[in-house]
């Protein structure tokens, strides 16, 4: 058994079961917990986004806590769950599981918001400030008042998957352009030297740097997709029909899976792409300059939507050009669907668009993982891990793409653990912090 062979096994016939089960099992009990909130809060959100969000009062300019807008506390958070996660987990649901995938795919990003809203409630109401005014907040805070231990579990592990994470944006946008006649050293040793750049100027440059992408590569995307899709009237029908009736159905699934088998890859993709359960998103949120912890986490919930309409575009696009059966998952099928289809301009228009993809999605992932170890170490030798992460960046670019996703997925649970087992013992411990 080669190594590959090693992590699939691990991955779907030892951890499959337990893994979706406490994912999606969690994401619903927090749903009833919160009364629904992703139907409730929604006047609230859009009162946040029209009038803006409350902001913590200062107390003198001694010790101040280096805070983020709370507007740029979303888009970094946003910036590393809206990347290249949401092109190609897409592809590789329906590729696996079949078009059925797509659903639980999006269904999980949808339940999995409560799961966010939990996270970044808690990561705002525990996080505290250093002597230096750095913050100190997102699960490695709010698992220390659980058990210690569990933040100890979840700060190694956080702080190995974000580097990893990385190194598979890098490994996809080495990929594209490889095609382009781009050298795969020149894509990931340039990834690789813009994050090193971003990172030192701090959370304020993650935060400009992050608002500004994330709605021109959305748009960008967006438009083009829309584009492809809304040209085929009749295959875009035929697609939601074989989506639907594929939920399921095993019969309609790839290789024989079973309806659960179908419903446990969508639900795996759509962790990877919105991180609820992960407790990530809460990382960068912690530092909103925020006054009351329900309004962020009522903005990270929603924010949950994009996830959900980008990666359903991207996996309608591989359904209605039929690409998904032609050969086996490769990283660069919504690019070829755009190479093909799209006007071309088109073309570029996704090289530009999945190049911002990429890159938010590194400096977002390495911004998480450096908080992370930094918490555990104090915020000592975090420029040694920004090296070590960088490296990982420059490295994924030249890795096999299967290998670094199954690796990945393992990590995943290791990190999801911890998280979640905290994240229910707060919201029945607390639940008066989460009332918006």
């Amino acid at each position: 058994m080669d190594l590959l062979s090693f992590f699939k096994w691990l991955n779907n016939d030892v951890l499959a079961l337990p893994v979706t089960l406490l994912f999606f099992g969690v994401g619903i009990l927090l749903t009833i917990k919160a009364g629904f909130l992703q139907i409730r809060a929604f006047p609230r959100f859009i009162t946040l986004i029209t009038h803006g969000i409350a902001r913590k009062k200062r107390e003198g300019t001694q010790g101040e806590m280096r805070t983020m807008d709370s507007v740029h506390a979303l888009f970094t958070a946003m910036a590393t769950t809206i990347g290249i996660g949401n092109i190609v987990s897409p592809s590789l649901a329906i590729i696996v599981g079949g078009p059925g995938a797509l659903f639980w795919l999006v269904f999980y990003i949808i339940i999995g918001s409560a799961t966010k809203f939990t996270e970044v409630v808690f990561a705002l109401h525990t996080r505290i400030k250093t002597d230096k005014g750095h913050i100190i907040g997102g699960p490695m805070r709010y698992l220390s008042e659980v058990k210690p231990w569990l933040a100890v579990w979840y700060g190694f592990a956080m702080s190995l998957l974000m580097a990893g994470w990385s190194g598979i944006q890098a490994n996809t946008l080495a990929s594209i352009f490889a095609q382009e006649s781009v050298p795969v050293w020149c894509t990931g040793l340039f990834l690789a030297l813009l994050v090193w750049f971003v990172l030192q100027g701090g959370a304020t440059r993650v935060g400009n740097v992050a608002s500004a992408l994330v709605p021109t590569m959305f748009v960008c995307y967006v438009t083009f997709a829309l584009y492809i899709l809304l040209s085929h009237p009749a295959a875009l029908v035929r697609a939601f029909g074989l989506i639907w009736h594929s939920v399921f159905s095993p019969s309609a699934a790839i290789g024989g899976l079973t309806a659960f088998g179908v419903m446990r890859i969508g639900i795996c993709r759509g962790i990877f792409i919105t991180e609820s359960g992960l407790g990530t998103s809460s990382i960068p949120h912690a530092m909103a300059d925020a006054q009351k912890p329900s309004d962020q986490g009522v903005l990270a919930m929603f924010s949950a939507g994009a996830d959900a309409f980008l990666s359903m575009l991207s996996g309608l696009l591989v359904l209605v050009t039929g690409i998904w059966m032609q050969g086996e998952f490769r990283s660069t099928m919504v690019y070829e669907v755009f190479k093909m289809y799209s006007p071309s301009i088109g073309r570029y228009i996704l090289l530009v668009s999945i190049a911002l993809f990429a890159i938010t999605t590194v400096i977002g992932n390495v911004f998480n993982g450096r908080q992370s170890f930094a918490s555990l170490t104090n915020f000592r030798w975090v420029k040694a891990y920004i090296v070590f992460a960088v490296s990982l960046v420059f490295c994924g670019a030249f890795m096999s793409s299967c290998l670094i996703w199954e690796i990945m997925d393992l990590a995943l649970t290791f990190v999801a653990i911890p998280n979640l087992i905290g994240v229910v013992y707060l919201a029945f411990k607390k639940p008066e912090v989460l009332k918006v």
